[in-house]
């Protein structure tokens, strides 16, 4: 069989195996699907213009209505921006959500015209035990980069921020100044999120984390663990904690 024709077989069964796949979920969830792993793969950078309702019409053969509702999807996920009347945009891949922004603690401290320090108590490469490779895409015994630094607003101990690295992601993370730019800061910058997991607790600090953040073992801690990814790829593991007393999350909700 010559070479033109096979290809030309292989494509049209592939082709009725894509749309058997494509005609199992709605019309909306097929464009929104598209789009979204089109981003994830980096078709367009962040900023960078989409193709516009009238060409996902097109390519698609589905009204205007479905194409609406997969973009303002991908917007409320923080995927995209959407400016009326100019188009349809690739959001900053930082943004994970419309309800959760990683936030760099620096800025946030300025922000409020306070002032920011960091004091670099750990960092180092260190071998990863099972449960940390795991969390970290990796083999048990690889490498991982390690730092714990504590971050403090007008001299007084806020943050205690424990965090491991994978460094395929981010192969030059221990050569950065952490008393001059954040760890969160540095890795969105050279490794930009794709996904963030995380969970919020009260828990009590254990003795090193109540001993570098100035409280005692009995003060109630507001502890965030966080894991980011891109493209299935672990960047960084993370453990946050924040006494008590001095720190809290605020947010606004609008039906």
């Amino acid at each position: 069989m010559p070479p033109s024709h096979r290809d030309a077989q292989l494509l049209a069964s592939s082709s009725r195996s894509a749309a058997k796949t494509a005609s199992a979920i709605a019309p909306y969830a097929q464009v929104k699907q598209y789009l979204k792993e089109a981003l994830s793969q980096g078709r367009w950078p962040p900023g960078a213009l989409m193709p516009s309702e009238a060409e996902l019409v097109a390519q698609f053969g589905v009204s205007r209505m479905t194409v609406n509702r997969a973009l303002r999807e991908l917007q409320a996920e923080g995927l995209v921006d959407r400016v009326q009347g100019v188009g349809t945009f690739a959001a900053a891949l930082h943004r994970v959500s419309s309800t959760l922004t990683i936030r760099d603690l620096h800025e946030e401290i300025v922000s409020r015209g306070h002032v920011h320090e960091a004091q670099v108590h750990i960092k180092r490469k260190e071998r990863a035990p099972a449960a940390l490779a795991q969390r970290l895409g990796l083999k048990t015994g690889a490498e991982v980069f390690h730092t714990l630094i504590v971050h403090k607003e007008n001299g007084v101990p806020l943050q205690c921020e424990d965090r491991y690295v994978n460094p395929a992601c981010a192969p030059d993370y221990l050569g950065v100044d952490f008393t001059k730019t954040t760890p969160t800061h540095y890795l969105l910058q050279v490794a930009p999120l794709w996904e963030a997991q995380y969970s919020i607790e009260a828990s009590a600090p254990t003795e090193q984390e109540a001993q570098l953040l100035c409280i005692s073992r009995r003060d109630a801690c507001l502890v965030l663990v966080r894991r980011t990814v891109a493209q299935d790829v672990p960047i960084t593991l993370a453990r946050l904690v924040h006494p008590g007393g001095r720190y809290q999350i605020e947010g606004r909700f609008k039906p």
